[in-house]
């Protein structure tokens, strides 16, 4: 049994504190460094998580931010140059094998294609646009798949495949469940505006 009274005791906890507080405070300060390497890890991994898809998709591409207005440029194999604006749902399946996929769920991306690009399609929750070799924007909103042309020519069809119409330069579509495919000469307004959200 031991005999110390409780103040013998605590003095003695006290000196034994008193005597290693580096000890304790390098414990401390260890276990807060472990603590934030593992917060870094997981945020890594998170990360890594949410851009993996489209990281593997832009393998051998440059990519670069722009400014006024904010978007996002792609210069890959092929001759192939995109930019997505910054609120964008994009994906770009791999090019180095083949024309490539660019895949657009919201938002808008202008393309700039070369000759070696035939074939390549890009396509929304509505439509599929497949070039041969040619400048376009692609715009994606309210159930809408809007495709002009600048340059070269665009084959826009509905998803499932059915109806098909030839864009050339200055024309445009949007393609809307239950209307039909019609190629239109677009308004310069209307033109200039969607131009303007990728500065030209």
């Amino acid at each position: 049994m031991n005999d110390a009274s409780p103040s013998a005791m605590m003095n003695a906890r006290q000196c034994a504190c008193a005597a290693n507080p580096p000890t304790l405070r390098k414990g401390r300060s260890a276990m807060k460094t472990m603590q934030n390497g593992i917060a870094a890890v997981l945020f890594v991994w998170a990360m890594l998580s949410v851009t993996s898809g489209l990281a593997q998709g832009l393998a051998g591409c440059e990519t670069r931010a722009l400014t006024d207005p904010p978007r996002q440029a792609y210069r890959c194999p092929g001759g192939i140059v995109i930019e997505a604006e910054a609120a964008a749902q994009f994906d770009l399946a791999p090019v180095s094998a083949g024309p490539g996929v660019a895949e657009i769920t919201g938002s808008a991306a202008y393309f700039d294609l070369g000759p070696q690009s035939e074939g390549f399609q890009v396509r929304t929750p509505q439509a599929i646009a497949t070039v041969r070799g040619t400048v376009f924007v692609v715009a994606v909103a309210d159930q809408t798949t809007s495709v002009f042309v600048v340059e070269g020519e665009v084959a826009v069809s509905r998803l499932g495949g059915a109806d098909t119409v030839l864009l050339n330069p200055g024309e445009g579509v949007d393609v809307v469940a239950g209307e039909p495919l019609t190629a239109r000469r677009w308004p310069q307004p209307r033109v200039n505006a969607l131009l303007a959200r990728f500065g030209r």
